[in-house]
């Protein structure tokens, strides 16, 4: 059951799971209906769990060329693939058919694009170019258009795009500090994560700096739109200069040092944006 459940992968899943309720509470502008918020919990962590249990089966034999994976369930051979196939498509499937009975149809096709996306488009694409990296990151900050879709039953609301364009700028850098710190491993299993033709690191500095640049406009965008209050915006404007601190330093070093400090950035970010826009939504 443990090597089911690391299949997986709690860590994006809960991530996931975390933007969906985000979007779902500033959805809710007239009150939250508990019950959906329940149906949607539920469903999105099935077919996100599920998604990313696929992911490991199309990239079991990668996996096993790099150190950080080579112990996951599939190439250790715990698990094998047929029995990894059956697993993550069930998951799939039920998520996406209790999203669109039990939630809505917009929850559920937003959902589903995701996947695809992630499975098709991104997955794929890590072995071809690392322009990856800006089509994963759609299916990353999909999941709080996901739960603001599951409260309001549309995606035409501007507010949910701008938290999307959070998540995306944030995720940017995130995955680019990641492929530098794991540069070799990643290069040895042929992912390419990084740009081509960069010796001296400046189009992945480029890559990290504009979009956390972007992220200043953006976490404002949510306070000039009332949807949030002084608080959120004074606890965002610090956390967002943090991130963008490191960012700077990652730039004018370009090594693995300010590439690992840049990540720990960039675990504890979306994590504080998520608290100040809860709490403001607590006690507004």
């Amino acid at each position: 059951m443990s090597d089911y459940y690391e299949l997986t992968k709690p860590g994006i899943t809960f991530t996931v799971l975390a933007s969906m309720l985000i979007g779902f509470l500033m959805g809710s502008a007239g009150g939250v209906n508990f019950p959906m918020m329940f149906h949607a919990m539920l469903g999105t962590y099935l077919i996100a769990a599920g998604t990313a249990a696929h992911n490991m089966f199309l990239e079991r034999d990668l996996d096993g060329l790099m150190k950080r994976t080579s112990r996951r369930p599939l190439p250790a051979s715990r698990i094998n693939p047929h029995q990894s196939f059956i697993f993550s498509m069930s998951m799939i499937g039920i998520g996406l058919l209790y999203l669109l009975f039990m939630v809505n149809l917009a929850a559920g096709l937003v959902s589903l694009a995701t996947t695809v996306i992630y499975l098709f488009a991104y997955t794929p694409l890590k072995r071809i170019s690392a322009l990856n990296v800006f089509v994963g990151a759609i299916p990353g900050a999909l999941p709080v258009v996901g739960g603001w879709a599951a409260a309001t039953g549309t995606i035409f609301e501007h507010g949910m795009w701008i938290l999307f364009g959070v998540i995306y700028c944030w995720q940017i850098p995130h995955v680019i500090s990641i492929a530098w710190v794991c540069k070799n491993d990643y290069e040895h299993a042929g992912f390419k994560m990084l740009p081509k033709a960069d010796p001296y690191g400046w189009k992945a500095v480029l890559w990290v700096l504009l979009p956390l640049a972007i992220l200043f406009p953006t976490v404002y965008k949510l306070f000039a739109m009332d949807l949030v209050s002084w608080f959120y915006l004074g606890g965002a404007f610090l956390t967002t200069a943090f991130f963008f601190y490191f960012g700077v330093k990652f730039a004018i070093s370009r090594d693995k040092t300010t590439a690992k400090a840049l990540m720990f950035a960039s675990f504890v970010y979306l994590p504080l944006i998520w608290i100040f826009i809860f709490v403001d939504w607590m006690i507004l």
